[in-house]
């Protein structure tokens, strides 16, 4: 038995195109979306994200507002920014590309962003309506996931019932996708740096998410036969190749679907931004 590919860019596309229709119907209606990005400093995959981000934006038919400040930016000046964006009526989203230069915190930069305009997810008023079940952003890497399994498989894939294992606790992955699979109505363990017999907690999962950072973390030993395994982590092997947490060849053999690295969660993450800066120009009128 060989696993089914579950395909993030096929899947990633759909959810594109589907909102570039209701997009252009917003047109018709005279509203515009529109994302503000902004990028401190020059660090080299944060602008390759916000190229991609653009190029998305682009394609959905949504108006993006550039921001590229110096990496001697001080908080300060970033806070201005902030606080205008936040009261500009014809800015939906504002997205400020982390990490960012040791100057500047990062939590302070996170909670002055309205919740409104947190397209990201992160704002704690929004993680908070998430853990209670109230409207708010997701953050947009674990609502990827969900978009995964729901449209996978042909649509297969059953949640609800079923026995799923979080290896990570981050804020921006582990802890709201634990929110999301209940919200699902699946039964939820997070397993972690300190979990004590990994293998065995992990061998439970009828739906095994790996999201350490750790490249080739989960192996075989670790995935009961028939799982369905996503794979979160993007890292590089020795090789300088773009990797997974999960050995995909050898867990691929085992599990019954399987997301790739690259071409699995990572084109969904910006597929799921663009439906929130969808939902943000929509949700508050």
């Amino acid at each position: 038995m060989s696993a089914q590919i579950i395909d993030g860019k096929a899947i990633s596309q759909i959810i594109k195109d589907e909102l570039k229709e209701k997009t252009a119907r917003l047109k018709e209606q005279g509203i515009e979306v529109t994302l503000a990005v902004i990028l401190v400093g020059e660090d080299p995959a944060s602008q390759v994200y916000v190229r991609n981000k653009k190029k998305a934006c682009e394609y959905i038919g949504y108006r993006s507002l550039s921001y590229e400040l110096p990496k001697e930016t001080s908080q300060e000046e970033l806070l201005k920014l902030i606080d205008e964006l936040n009261n500009r009526e014809d800015v939906n989203g504002i997205l400020v590309q982390m990490p960012l230069p040791s100057q500047i915190d990062e939590k302070t930069v996170i909670d002055a962003i309205s919740p409104k305009k947190d397209v990201d997810g992160f704002h704690p008023m929004n993680v908070g309506a998430l853990c209670i079940g109230e409207k708010g952003f997701v953050s947009c890497t674990p609502a990827g996931v969900i978009q995964l399994l729901k449209r996978g498989c042909d649509g297969k894939i059953d949640i609800a019932g079923k026995e799923c294992v979080i290896v990570g606790r981050s804020n921006i992955v582990g802890k709201p996708m634990s929110m999301l699979m209940l919200r699902e109505n699946a039964t939820v363990t997070v397993a972690h740096s300190k979990t004590k017999n990994l293998e065995e907690v992990c061998k439970r999962a009828d739906i095994l998410i790996a999201a350490v950072g750790k490249a080739g973390m989960i192996t075989k030993d670790h995935v009961k036969e028939g799982a369905v395994v996503i794979d979160v982590g993007i890292n590089r092997n020795e090789d300088g190749k773009l990797c997974g947490d999960v050995c995909f060849d050898e867990v691929k053999e085992i599990a019954s679907a399987i997301t790739p690295v690259p071409g699995g969660v990572g084109p969904m993450t910006i597929a799921m931004l663009m439906n929130n800066c969808y939902e943000a120009a929509t949700m508050f009128r």
